[in-house]
């Protein structure tokens, strides 16, 4: 299309405002209020679906009007004229792409799939592009006219409202990502690293020692959100970065997540708090696994119970009796289904059977008040104080200080509670040596930036807390998962009520020797039951 789409959007006006009466004004009409009005005068309105025949009519037209470039043409046969112009014109005038072939697939009803081939053309060079898409038809709800229902992933699957597509040089060259061990590591090998790799460019690429290339890219509404490339027409000098990632752990992410929709994981090195992997299977590409706010469940007890065991309320062996209910300033606490009661449970036992009330009985033990378990959270966990510097967009988790019902509810991971995968990943490692070692996904030589520090755990608290994981792993609400898994494992689980959900979020985390995990998914159910055969496949991989 290039400069011609310009021409192609004023010819098409010009055109239609000279047409005078009958289909030329009717279609003026459609073009600026988006199928809307009365139609032609004396024309009958129809309701209902479409037929095929409108269907194929109806994408037939628009299609051969992008395939021409004429942008407000191809607007004026969908139900958001204004809005779909804007978008169809800037695909010669700032994507440069021209040659335009569409290929309709078989209807089903009024779904219409298709495939666009073109170039890409950009100051002497040019590179083919071919894309799937699909487009619905509808009925116009003043019209009555079968009308392409607007939607900017009709132009390209990549674009959400307010995107556009733009060719151009690079703002920051390309970078190659290469794992712990220098595997090079890229979006087609590992899909869910999309986000992240996308994210280190726009943070290093500028300081990584590449050229700018030429790339056709997705620009996103949101300032935040980093170009999606989609084709690179010159590849200019990609700039090397070092990363933590493996290969062979990032791999298995990969596929673990994949067994439950708006599923997550990381990795991480316990012993150095380097970032071993780090996957998400969501429609959204959010990246959940370092970026998600939500409550954690009853993976929250490792904290809860470093928590009574360093204000000296209890200890692995000591009482921590496990009733049906308890009950916390009028809020009644219950046990997963089918868990049986144990009022001579010991902490340890309390741990590893997740038992919700014998957390809830000790909350309110003196010297504890409503801020010790953030202090907790804060000064050995190295949570919540907003300071973790990964070298990616990260959120190190809340845990607030909440008087009331949340404070018993804060203990077992609901409340005001917030983590994602990668906190509680952290929270493991931290369990495991005692000392908080910031999570990193780039070295910090490279930018010279400030880990956050945390006092850790006295040495008895985190080898209790170990004891306890190892319990749980081996006889507890993890075995199930962990079964299999040689070497020193540990492991804890949780499920998170959340607002709006059917089901509750089912949460997990392990270490097996020196790697720790954590895996977060919106489905498949209890924390052992979705979460766990994550965990477990990560582990098994990190050796």
């Amino acid at each position: 299309m290039g400069r011609g789409v310009k021409a192609a959007v004023i010819g098409g006006v010009f055109a239609v405002m000279v047409g005078g009466a009958g289909y030329g004004a009717y279609n003026v009409v459609s073009a600026l209020d988006g199928g809307g009005g009365t139609g032609p005068a004396g024309a009958s309105v129809k309701s209902g679906p479409p037929d095929g025949d409108e269907v194929r009519e109806a994408s037939g037209k628009f299609f051969t009007a992008w395939e021409n470039g004429d942008a407000a043409t191809a607007a004026s046969y969908t139900n958001n004229a204004s809005v779909a112009t804007a978008l169809l014109a800037s695909y010669g005038d700032e994507a440069h792409i021209s040659g335009v072939e569409i290929t309709p697939g078989t209807a089903t009803g009024a779904s219409v799939p298709f495939t666009v081939k073109a170039k890409v053309s950009y100051e002497g060079t040019a590179k083919p592009l071919t894309y799937k898409s699909t487009l619905n038809v509808v009925r116009g709800e003043t019209s009555g006219r079968a009308l392409v229902d607007w939607q900017p992933s009709v132009v390209h699957p990549a674009l959400k409202a307010g995107d556009t597509l733009v060719t151009e040089e690079s703002a920051t060259p390309q970078i190659e990502a290469v794992g712990r061990d220098g595997e090079v590591l890229t979006r087609e090998k590992y899909p869910s690293l999309g986000p992240v790799l996308a994210t280190l460019r726009e943070r290093y690429g500028a300081d990584a020692g590449g050229t700018p290339g030429v790339e056709l890219v997705v620009r996103h509404s949101a300032e935040e959100t980093p170009d999606t490339p989609l084709l690179t027409l010159s590849k200019g000098e990609p700039g090397k970065l070092r990363t933590t990632l493996s290969a062979g752990v990032q791999a298995a992410a990969e596929k673990a997540v994949r067994r439950y929709g708006e599923s997550s994981v990381v990795a991480v090195k316990p012993s150095t708090g380097e970032v071993l992997a780090v996957a998400n299977n969501r429609a959204d590409g959010f990246n959940a696994a370092f970026q998600g706010r939500v409550a954690p469940g009853s993976t929250m007890k490792i904290i809860t119970a470093a928590m009574l065991i360093d204000n000296g309320v209890s200890s692995m062996n000591g009482p921590a009796p496990c009733p049906n209910t308890a009950t916390w300033q009028s809020q009644t606490f219950k046990n997963l289904t089918g868990l049986e009661p144990n009022e001579g449970a010991t902490l340890a036992n309390t741990f590893m059977r997740s038992c919700n009330t014998g957390f809830i009985k000790l909350v309110d033990e003196d010297p504890l008040s409503d801020s010790s378990l953030t202090r907790e959270a804060e000064e050995r966990f190295g949570l919540g104080r907003d300071d973790w510097q990964t070298g990616i967009v990260s959120f190190d988790g809340r845990v607030p200080a909440s008087g009331g019902p949340d404070r018993a509810a804060n203990a077992i991971g609901q409340g005001q509670v917030q983590m994602n995968p990668l906190n509680m990943a952290s929270v493991t490692a931290t369990a495991m040596t005692g000392e908080f070692r910031q999570p990193y996904l780039v070295p910090r030589d490279l930018d010279d930036r400030e880990f956050a520090t945390a006092k850790g755990l006295p040495s008895g608290t985190a080898a209790q807390l170990k004891q306890m994981m190892r319990l749980t792993a081996t006889q507890g609400t993890g075995r199930p998962a962990m079964a299999g898994l040689g070497g020193d494992i540990g492991a804890k689980t949780g499920s998170a009520e959340v607002d709006g959900q059917t089901t509750s979020n089912s949460w997990f985390t392990g270490f097996r020797n020196d790697v720790a995990a954590a895996a977060m998914t919106e489905e498949g159910g209890h924390g052992g039951d979705a979460a766990g055969p994550i965990v477990a496949d990560v582990l098994r991989a990190g050796g």
